[in-house]
């Protein structure tokens, strides 16, 4: 088979563009071809069992399963997370999300009081990611802020198992528990930041969705209730009004329809300071809120 032809038996699943994105990739991550390798027809010089394998492949993709089930990783924030059916794919959004909780990364990541003229520390930086999926968020905030402590939190065993072999698998110090946001119990812990993507699409947006997101990603890391579309938010928001620190931050990953909605509840319950942020495809999608 040539690259030509491999991209074409996918265009009746994807355009040409995401067609040959998604074949060279394929060809780079699970065969090692470069661009140039590819395109100077090494594809047709794979051994008999990796042309097997590829067709493998193909059939898979073909029938609109994304790639990143397919080869078993996902790119994130600049390394490679294993994801399965169980755990939604991360987003290049989510990445933005992590990036604007690291924009506060140059200031002290311990907390602490000047006592006699001098510094003294009081307690670790504390970070809370509820509903964590493969880990994205917890992983990567560990990772770029070393000094913190960071927890994650999810109702799924096997997103669980997922997010703790890849914070094994990439080093990072991350705590995982089984808790569901929806029944948090109020304990005497607190934190400094507690971040959230959780559930947001809502159930009459499904026709304006791609058929191998509804196909094959897990529907409780997708959909809202449909008579309660921002209950994920209102009940992360109650925990958070209770367990973050004075002067602590929630940030939320939002769905543009139901984002003002929100932060109206974040108000309501005594949360200011809150700021909204647009994605890069300029819909509100972030949202940034402080415990005074």
């Amino acid at each position: 088979m040539t690259y030509e032809e491999l991209w074409h038996r996918l265009t009746s699943v994807y355009d040409a563009g995401e067609a040959k994105a998604i074949v060279r990739l394929v060809l780079d991550v699970r065969f090692g071809l470069s661009a140039t390798d590819v395109y100077c027809g090494k594809v047709t010089e794979l051994s008999a069992n990796h042309q097997t394998e590829l067709e493998k492949i193909m059939l898979r993709l073909e029938k609109g399963e994304p790639v990143q089930y397919v080869l078993g990783v996902a790119d994130f924030y600049g390394r490679e997370f294993r994801v399965e059916p169980g755990v939604l794919i991360p987003r290049p959004e989510t990445a933005e999300l992590c990036e604007w909780i690291l924009e506060s990364k140059g200031e002290r990541l311990r907390v602490g009081e000047l006592c006699s003229g001098m510094w003294r520390e009081v307690r670790d930086y504390s970070v809370l990611d509820i509903g964590t999926g493969s880990g994205c968020i917890a992983i990567t905030l560990a990772l770029e802020m070393p000094e913190a402590k960071v927890s994650a939190w999810d109702i799924s065993n096997d997103a669980l198992r997922i997010a703790e072999g890849n914070a094994l698998k990439l080093g990072a110090k991350v705590l995982f528990e089984k808790k569901d946001a929806l029944n948090i119990p109020i304990t005497s812990k607190q934190w400094d930041v507690i971040v959230s993507n959780p559930p947001y699409i809502q159930p009459d947006e499904r026709d304006g969705m791609e058929k191998n997101v509804l196909d094959f990603e897990p529907e409780l890391a997708l959909f809202a209730p449909e008579t309660e579309p921002i209950i994920f938010y209102q009940r992360i928001g109650d925990y958070a009004s209770k367990s973050l620190n004075p002067g602590g931050t929630l940030y939320f990953e939002l769905n543009p329809l139901t984002a003002e909605a929100v932060g109206d509840y974040l108000r309501q319950i005594g949360f200011q300071e809150i700021v909204f942020r647009q994605d890069q495809f300029g819909k509100q999608r972030f949202l940034k809120a402080k415990k005074i």
